[in-house]
């Protein structure tokens, strides 16, 4: 199942993102028209949906928007990948490195930023959504407590983050648009292997990282299981995962983004998202 939002209003997709079943329309009001609501009873929808096929559904051209734009938690992952604890200069956490992206900085697959400053990074991400509960739950259930998962970027202000000591890593990259995320949520049973999806991304076409997440450190049930011992997760919060290696700050020598870079970014059968930058008066 692909779960995407148009206009406001949860939508079923198809695997080409052409088609689409309003969610509300189809279910006479059981669900939606929020797609907040859907993730609050997300067994009761997973269990209708699993009937619908998006392949009936109407041709759309509008642009699908955030797929979880009202997380009451967003947990964010650093260091996650071995390769990208080494460029940036750490050791291989033994815990996942915590920090959260403010929801204001929450965006749609396809927009336009604005650049807050001379290091403004990337960091392509795969972003789990919890669809369950999750209390102190073990590793070999990690899994059941996700609803799908999506594609995000950790854009990040190196400036903001590192110029405080110590580093404020939630602040850096949490302002506008810093966070998009879609095009839409696929449910785990879409995936061959659900802990083993290739994730990339590109500037104005040239690939800047590229790896799989299953070079994580910290896998998608064990983050689940980690942060659930130590605070309740609950429907709709989203997990970013990491980063593979390749950001422009561990760069030789160094790149950031700038004025009319186009970033792309990809994750394997979820699809593409992406960003325009765009210098302000400040940051000319």
């Amino acid at each position: 199942m692909r779960l995407g939002v148009l206009e406001k209003r949860a939508v079923l997709v198809d695997s080409g993102h052409r088609l689409a079943i309003d969610v509300a329309e189809a279910s006479d009001g059981r669900f939606g028209p929020s797609i907040t609501a859907i993730y609050n009873v997300w067994d009761d929808f997973a269990a209708w949906a699993h009937d619908i096929d998006p392949a009936n559904g109407s041709v759309f051209d509008a642009t699908l928007e955030n797929p979880i734009p009202e997380p009451a938690q967003v947990f964010a992952i650093g260091l996650n990948y071995a390769e990208h604890a080494a460029e940036s200069k750490y050791d291989v956490p033994d815990f996942p490195p915590v920090f959260t992206k403010y929801r204001t900085s929450l965006a749609g697959p396809v927009g336009v930023v604005e650049l807050t400053g001379p290091k403004i990074d990337w960091e392509v991400e795969l972003v789990a959504v919890i669809g369950r509960a999750a209390h102190r739950v073990s590793e070999a259930d990690g899994w059941d407590h996700v609803a799908g998962l999506t594609i995000g970027q950790d854009i990040s202000d190196r400036e903001t983050q590192f110029n405080a000591h110590p580093p404020q890593f939630s602040l850096g990259k949490s302002y506008p648009g810093y966070a998009p995320m879609g095009p839409v949520v696929v449910t785990p049973d879409e995936f061959a292997d659900r802990d083993d999806l290739e994730l990339s991304c590109d500037v104005n076409g040239e690939q800047m990282q590229k790896g799989r997440t299953s070079e994580m450190i910290f896998s998608v049930p064990q983050l689940v299981s980690r942060l659930s011992h130590i605070t309740p997760l609950l429907p709709g919060d989203i997990i970013f995962t990491g980063t593979p290696s390749g950001v422009g700050m561990g760069r030789t020598p160094q790149r950031f983004l700038t004025d009319g870079d186009v970033l792309t970014s990809r994750i394997a059968d979820i699809g593409e998202i992406e960003q325009r930058f765009v210098a302000t008066a400040e940051t000319r």
